[in-house]
């Protein structure tokens, strides 16, 4: 039977990380509350997601491990008071809780058994898996870890970068109930939101295709509109300003379209993430016979766009795409040639 518990989180302390002086306080923060919270985590992918969710299980007070192939993201997450090890099965020795925050299901795959994370885990520990994926792999992937002793977590993120960093997450969970009793101070600590959809995995991951669905849909279409002001003469900062006040607005289109009005594709949100997303909401759509035209055309600007160059560039790239086939000239960055 689908069953939900939703949680609300609020009230958390905040803390500077900025600078040595911010790294050595949060390192001593964490030396007199690990005491408290009494639990080791290990977190596996140190992007711009990942780097959020460490940070904040630092604030929380929790001894906490980084692991990622990246040396830069390491040593960032050193400075900022953690300890990091490039080695999954190393860092995630005899973790408590082990939060993998990476791309796809094989990655994942990777990570908790080829690396060995999940081996190295202490007895009774709980794998969190962040990464969006199909529900059939998250379902297979809890058999697994669950065949080891562990406990398994279905747990897809939602909230961009700025909220991982703040520790608001909203977490669409699903997952056995005692499992989810002993990483109860790990979701406070970085979650707003945490909705518990199920007591096995799959259900998580299915929430959060839907989720993706929508969120491609409308960063494709924020995109549209506002290339299609400009098409119109129209300037397009006041076309932000009207619309974020009226009906047509979404939160991707208040939250992407100033990256367009700044000329700034950093990528916060890569194009190849939903190229990907969007790609499973299609294979799913496809097995169900379920018809997703509106997904589908979205998917393929994601696609068109990446083709162009712009893959690894924010998803607020789709503008890009569009101004260049239509011969628009959109804001660029100060200081670009």
């Amino acid at each position: 039977m689908l069953w939900q518990r939703y949680h609300y989180f609020s009230g958390k302390g905040r803390a500077s990380t900025c600078g040595a002086v911010g790294g050595r306080w949060i390192g001593r923060l964490v030396s007199d509350m690990s005491k408290q919270t009494g639990l080791k985590v290990c977190v596996v992918g140190l992007g711009s997601m990942g780097m959020g969710v460490a940070t904040s299980l630092l604030r929380g007070g929790f001894e906490t491990i980084g692991c990622d192939v990246s040396e830069d993201a390491m040593t960032r997450f050193v400075a900022s008071g953690g300890k990091a090890i490039g080695n999954p099965a190393e860092a995630a020795r005899d973790a408590d809780v082990v939060i993998t925050v990476v791309v796809n299901a094989a990655q994942t795959e990777a990570v908790l058994f080829s690396a060995g994370a999940a081996a190295a885990m202490a007895k009774g520990g709980v794998v969190l898996s962040f990464a969006t994926m199909g529900p059939d792999m998250a379902r297979g992937l809890e058999e697994r870890v669950e065949a080891l002793g562990l406990g398994y977590i279905d747990a897809p993120i939602s909230g961009g970068a700025g909220r991982a960093a703040a520790g608001e997450l909203t977490i669409m969970g699903s997952g056995r109930p005692e499992a989810f009793d002993k990483v109860r101070p790990v979701l406070d600590a970085i979650a707003q939101k945490v909705y518990e959809l199920g007591d096995r995995a799959g259900i998580g991951a299915s929430f959060k295709i839907v989720n993706q669905l929508l969120a491609g849909v409308h960063i494709a279409a924020a995109c549209e509109a506002i290339t299609f002001a400009k098409a119109l003469g129209l300037d397009i900062a006041k076309v932000y300003e009207v619309i974020t006040a009226s009906a047509g607005n979404s939160w991707m289109f208040e939250n992407r379209v100033p990256h367009i009005l700044e000329g700034d594709y950093a990528p916060r949100s890569a194009i190849d993430i939903f190229t990907k997303d969007l790609g499973i909401v299609s294979d799913i759509g496809r097995n169900l016979k379920f018809p997703l035209s509106i997904a589908s055309t979205a998917l393929q600007m994601f696609i068109m766009t990446s083709a162009a160059g712009m893959g690894r560039d924010d998803d607020a790239s789709v503008a890009r795409l569009l101004a260049q086939v239509t011969g628009l000239d959109l804001p660029e960055a100060p200081g670009t040639i």
